[in-house]
């Protein structure tokens, strides 16, 4: 089951792994959030794999050297375990705490790509709100950025992060890299 699940999250990220913005910048069929639901169990197991049984509270992060050689950036989102996964190919490279969306408010989830990204933003929907380091991954203003981070759901869609861990995810993708966002 778990190389099945491989298999899948892989083809989703062969299909989205290209520089430039994909034709279709967000699948969220679905295929598309089993793909990703499937990308999100396993990153869990592989971060265990590789920082052991670390306990990670809001606000934190763990992060290794992994050389730009093992692939291509892909992120992945656990929206049951409120984390953020960094991987180089099929190499798990960090792992964050995350908050996502409070309901009534929603985190979409399937395969998304980066589409845009600037150091410093604020938002235009939420009282100028500043969302520093912004990665945005779809049309209606969801982004991964910088933000307050109690370790469970607190945002009105977007993405929040650790400050240090945004800087850093920041400065290793680009706009095309994929996002998948699981349950």
């Amino acid at each position: 089951m778990r190389k099945l699940a491989r298999a899948l999250a892989a083809v989703a990220v062969c299909a989205l792994s290209v520089p430039t913005v994909p034709a279709v910048a967000s699948v969220e069929t679905v295929e598309a959030q089993m793909t990703a639901a499937s990308a999100a169990s396993i990153a869990r197991q592989d971060m265990f794999d590789a920082f052991g049984e670390a306990d990670i509270k809001p606000g934190q992060y763990l992060w290794r050297d992994v050389p730009k050689s093992a692939g291509e950036e892909r992120v992945v989102i656990s929206l049951s375990d409120q984390m953020a996964y960094l991987y180089r190919g099929e190499t798990i490279v960090a792992a964050a705490s995350i908050s996502t969306a409070k309901p009534p408010k929603i985190t979409p989830t399937g395969i998304f790509a980066v589409l845009e990204k600037r150091p410093m933003y604020r938002s235009k929907k939420y009282d100028n709100a500043p969302m520093p380091f912004m990665q945005r991954i779809d049309d209606y203003g969801i982004a991964m950025h910088a933000g307050y981070n109690p370790g469970e759901p607190a945002s009105h869609g977007c993405i929040r992060m650790p400050s240090k861990f945004a800087a850093k995810l920041y400065q290793v993708t680009g706009v095309g890299t994929p996002v998948l966002i699981g349950a």
